[in-house]
């Protein structure tokens, strides 16, 4: 965009760079979805990112004159981000989930689950965090969960499985960089394929839950994903119909299903209308998570 390119001359400070990385991003209709929902987030990401600054920059920096070098490098991230849609924390490798840093690459779904005020919540009133001692974090990604709910639950050890190589290669950069390996295990496994014989307290679980339609009609953003962290089948529940006739075998006496199906929220309940789903409300902000006791899925799935 030539007035992007415009912009290297322009402007001055970062102040400059923000703003006008606000506006461009507001007039070419970007949409935020990735742990953003604003403009103005996606340019101070990008600018910070850029110049190697941290989230909590003192304001009076924000005066500060940048080099020729500088200012191209930002322009650079605004045009990727333009033109090609690319999600922020593809092009900073770099998402925040429950509160902790993760890296993120176009091998793996950007973080943005409502489990994370779960998590931060240590899994109260339905668990006893302290009596937890075994977390499953079913199709893992980045580990986010896993790692994030590892923190929360100090006592436990967690299982992190996926079916994708290239996930599971991304969750070792984040077990390594949160130096959590005594914790958190990987497992390479197609759902519950590769875990016979291991019960857990818990089972949290984002799988796949995008139905056809919707993904037909997804923004380009989430076309930089890869499908397989997405689709699920014609309905969007191919996933977590095998997830919950297995999970109860997988499940401690006590234990306990959480998943998350965002938009299929409402074909799950039309198709299992006699099931009693216990459905989050979230302080923070999203839907579509449910809780079932393994009893209640001994009773309706086995």
């Amino acid at each position: 965009m030539k007035a992007i390119q415009n912009a290297v001359h322009e402007l001055v400070t970062l102040r400059d760079f923000i703003r006008f990385g606000m506006t461009s991003f507001n007039s070419e209709g970007l949409y935020y979805g990735h742990g953003s929902d604003n403009a103005l987030d996606e340019a101070s990401a990008l600018v910070l990112y850029a110049l190697h600054l941290p989230h909590d920059l003192p304001v009076h920096f924000l005066d500060s004159a940048l080099t020729e070098e500088e200012k191209s490098d930002i322009i650079d991230l605004f045009e990727r981000r333009v033109n090609q849609r690319i999600p922020v924390p593809y092009l900073t490798h770099e998402a925040w989930f429950a509160g902790l840093r993760f890296f993120v690459d176009k091998r793996v779904l950007i973080p943005r689950s409502p489990i994370a005020e779960l998590i931060n919540s240590q899994f109260e009133p339905w668990l006893k965090p302290d009596e937890v001692d075994s977390v499953l974090d079913l199709c893992t990604g980045s580990a986010c969960i896993a790692i994030a709910t590892a923190y929360a639950l100090p006592n436990a050890v967690v299982d992190a499985s996926d079916i994708s190589d290239d996930a599971l290669a991304v969750a070792e950069v984040n077990i390594d960089q949160h130096d959590i390996a005594d914790q958190v295990q990987l497992i390479k496994s197609d759902l519950f394929a590769n875990l016979k014989g291991k019960t857990y307290d818990l089972i949290v679980t984002n799988p796949p839950y995008v139905d056809a339609e919707e993904m037909a009609s997804l923004p380009e953003e989430f076309r930089h994903e890869p499908v397989l962290g997405l689709a699920a089948g014609d309905d969007g529940l191919d996933a977590i119909i095998t997830i919950l006739r297995q999970a109860a075998s997988h499940l401690r006496e006590d234990g306990i299903l959480i998943a998350e199906v965002g938009a299929s929220e409402e074909m799950l309940v039309q198709t299992y209308p006699e099931v009693p789903f216990f459905w989050f409300d979230f302080e923070q902000g999203g839907t579509g998570v449910f809780m079932l006791t393994r009893d209640q899925l001994v009773q309706y799935f086995s």
